[in-house]
């Protein structure tokens, strides 16, 4: 086997923290992370996944030098085909999930493309009759911008990835836990990736929502619709990993 593979992944949620643990991990002297964020491998429907070559993949690294490698492409988690994509490159890969309260996280997906102008409805249009949107994508039922509600469905996703890797091969976190004690958080990672513990690290936010006027508030409305949307799979999420949000 190729002893230079990547060893671990931070494989979701968007806008769930992964930019600050891939941050708090660069700083490991144990682990060599990749040059960049979110090299978006395992979801990219242009490589011939028949044959797949992953010598770009590799040269996204430091040269190898015997510390485990690591990336963090939060869609992973959600994106079609990426799990299994991940399995067949690496069988004992180590992921770690950090996931966010569902509503909040559709609420900052939804602010950031509207942001960056790549949505131009409002949220509560979005949430709701919008969702019809995912269906005239390619792949089908699935949006890298639009899927606000559809990236939250965690109970899901869990699932897909504990029946493709053992238990102890994934490591859930809650996006909560991360912001209120990064030093708890980062001695667990730390543990599963069979590091030695450290120094507590500099609690950092980064990519903060753009001061703006977005033309949409998040109603309770909205609250209930999405939890009620999210209802089944939340006790889904619950029997699995014990986390549950709301």
């Amino acid at each position: 086997m190729d002893d230079h593979r990547v060893s671990f992944l931070i494989a979701g949620v968007q806008k769930g923290g992964t930019t600050a643990l891939f941050d708090y991990l660069g700083e490991e002297p144990g682990l060599s992370l990749s040059r960049e964020k979110e090299l978006h491998i395992f979801d990219d429907e242009r490589r011939d996944w028949a044959a797949a070559d992953f010598a770009d993949y590799h040269a996204a690294f430091a040269p190898f030098d015997g510390r485990a490698r690591g990336e963090a492409t939060p869609i992973y988690l959600y994106w079609p085909n990426s799990l299994a994509r991940i399995c067949a490159y690496n069988p004992a890969m180590r992921l770690i999930v950090v996931l966010r309260d569902p509503v909040a996280r559709a609420w900052s997906h939804w602010r950031m493309e509207y942001a960056r102008g790549a949505e131009t409805q409002p949220f509560a249009w979005c949430v709701r009759a919008g969702r019809q949107r995912l269906f005239d994508a390619e792949p089908w039922g699935f949006h890298r911008e639009f899927s606000y509600v559809e990236r939250g469905f965690y109970g899901a996703q869990i699932a897909e990835a504990l029946a493709l890797f053992g238990a102890e091969q994934l490591l859930v976190l809650r996006a909560e836990d991360l912001k209120a004690d990064p030093a708890a958080v980062l001695g667990r990672v730390r543990r599963f990736l069979g590091l030695p513990d450290g120094a507590a690290p500099r609690p950092r936010e980064v990519h903060m929502a753009r001061e703006m006027d977005y033309g949409s508030e998040l109603t309770t409305a909205d609250v209930a619709h999405l939890r009620a949307v999210y209802a089944r799979d939340a006790e889904r999420l619950a029997d699995l990993t014990g986390v549950r949000f709301g």
